[in-house]
């Protein structure tokens, strides 16, 4: 079994033939698109790995010229330039697999047999010039890479994506950019925040209404799900949506069709759905305040967005994106040096990367230099957490937090205090097992019932008193 590489890294191709070599293939080298022609030309290969940026030329665009001589040929992509645009262009070409460097070397040995060892009949679909290289999508990092090869991998098909990722990770990019680079990308994109819509709209919202269908309704109103017909619709803070509202949701994924409120005829719908939640929906399904059934729908292709903080790696690449992103909007111009890059990275970040933009903004503003030292970003970080602080401070109470979650609740009448008291009960319970470091015993007297029945509701609430550690 024979493999072609091509690698203009000597050091790498060596470790990749030895690899290969150590599974019984033999390898044939080249650094070069030239030199891969040529040996295409003259034998039959049972797989190519190959880089992107070779000696004379970009190993992906010619591609398709490969695929027309050798079309059941696996083709592996190795590259170092690790970003969304390399992952979808290597995805476009029918790539088996794609493996950003720095790589496992025995994962790329199994991949190698795995394609051998499989039919690659049909994977020719040709180079697409569709794709976007203008997302802000940035990240060289490993957990960026992971979120890269699942963008790559739903874009030829229509499967419904959760992305769950903390406030300001950049989940609604994630889903333009499935829009942008998919196969509905003609289509139009429509997003709403169920979060930012008041329960008793919410319905009409999505799915529209009929003239007359409540007090103030004097004509009809087209919903998103029509709006996005062709295209995809991205339904962000899913967890926030009244369990009314979840109720239709489901029914419509389940039949493929909407029926505006106040309506009688079934519409069907053509859209792709991708969801986005800041939440943790299993305690909320527990909680009875998210339906389970429209989860599964939800999840069938879930993809994670990274912390800043799990990231730090690629802070100094944003940094330098949002610099320039400022510059093009009229700011000045500003460099950071390498002990400010560091600073930054050492940063907790808790609003993630849209806290990191807009500091840099600031930054770009307020800084007396062009040039910017760690001296002399310090103070604008400090003068960021005061406010942050100050933020954090002036938050309200629980009197605003009952208010805020009864406007967004839809219960049914004489529910609300059972329905209430479930949504506070895992919070409650959450922060004295936090407080007592995990202690049952201790959690138990503060909250003022038994043993037993703290378990109980431990177990309901799918709380784990081991994960709140002990207290210090």
């Amino acid at each position: 079994m024979s493999i072609l590489l091509v690698e203009d890294d000597a050091s790498i191709a060596i470790v990749i033939t030895a690899a290969l070599e150590a599974e019984g293939f033999g390898v044939t080298c080249c650094d070069s698109v030239a030199e891969r022609d040529r040996l295409l030309a003259g034998h039959a290969y049972e797989a190519l790995v190959t880089d992107v940026m070779l000696t004379d030329g970009d190993g992906i665009e010619s591609l398709p010229a490969v695929r027309a001589l050798h079309p059941d040929m696996p083709v592996i992509i190795l590259s170092a330039q690790n970003t969304l645009d390399t992952a979808v262009r290597a995805s476009d070409t029918g790539a088996f697999e794609y493996f950003p460097k720095p790589f496992d070397i025995d994962e790329l040995a199994r991949t190698v047999r795995q394609a051998v060892g499989s039919s690659a009949a049909g994977r020719a679909e040709g180079l697409d010039d569709g794709g976007n290289d203008g997302l802000p999508l940035v990240g060289r990092s490993a957990p960026m890479q992971a979120v890269f090869r699942m963008i790559t991998r739903v874009l030829r098909n229509d499967l419904t994506v959760l992305i769950l990722g903390e406030s300001g990770t950049g989940k609604e990019l994630v889903a333009e950019a499935i829009h942008q680079l998919g196969q509905r990308r003609t289509g139009p994109f429509v997003a709403v925040n169920t979060a930012a819509i008041p329960a008793e709209l919410i319905e009409s919202e999505l799915f529209g209404h009929e003239k007359g269908a409540f007090t103030g309704a004097v004509a009809r109103h087209i919903g998103k799900f029509e709006q996005a017909a062709g295209g995809t619709l991205f339904l962000d803070e899913i967890g926030d949506m009244p369990m009314q509202a979840q109720t239709r949701l489901l029914r419509a994924l389940q039949s493929g069709s909407i029926r505006r409120v106040g309506g009688r005829e079934e519409i069907a719908i053509d859209t792709r759905i991708v969801a986005a939640t800041n939440k943790d929906l299993e305690p909320l399904i527990a909680a009875g305040l998210f339906r389970e059934d429209l989860y599964y729908r939800l999840n069938v292709v879930p993809i994670h967005m990274p912390a800043l903080r799990d990231r730090p790696d690629d802070i100094d690449a944003l940094a330098q994106h949002f610099l320039k992103a400022a510059a093009a909007e009229g700011l000045p111009r500003r460099q950071l040096t390498r002990d400010a890059s560091d600073l930054l990275a050492r940063q907790p970040w808790r609003g993630n990367v849209r806290e990191l933009k807009n500091f840099i903004f600031r930054l770009a503003l307020l800084a007396r230099e062009d040039v910017v030292d760690a001296a002399a970003l310090q103070p604008l970080l400090i003068s960021t957490q005061r406010g942050e602080e100050g933020e954090r401070d002036a938050e309200p109470g629980l009197d605003a937090a009952v208010a805020r979650w009864l406007a967004r609740a839809e219960p049914e009448a004489g529910s609300v205090y059972d329905e209430a008291l479930a949504a506070f009960e895992r919070p409650l319970f959450a922060e004295v097992l936090r407080k007592t470091g995990g202690n049952q015993l201790r959690a138990a007297q503060i909250l003022g019932i038994n043993r037993n029945t703290l378990r109980k509701r431990l177990s309901d609430l799918a709380l784990d008193p081991e994960g709140f550690g002990r207290p210090g």
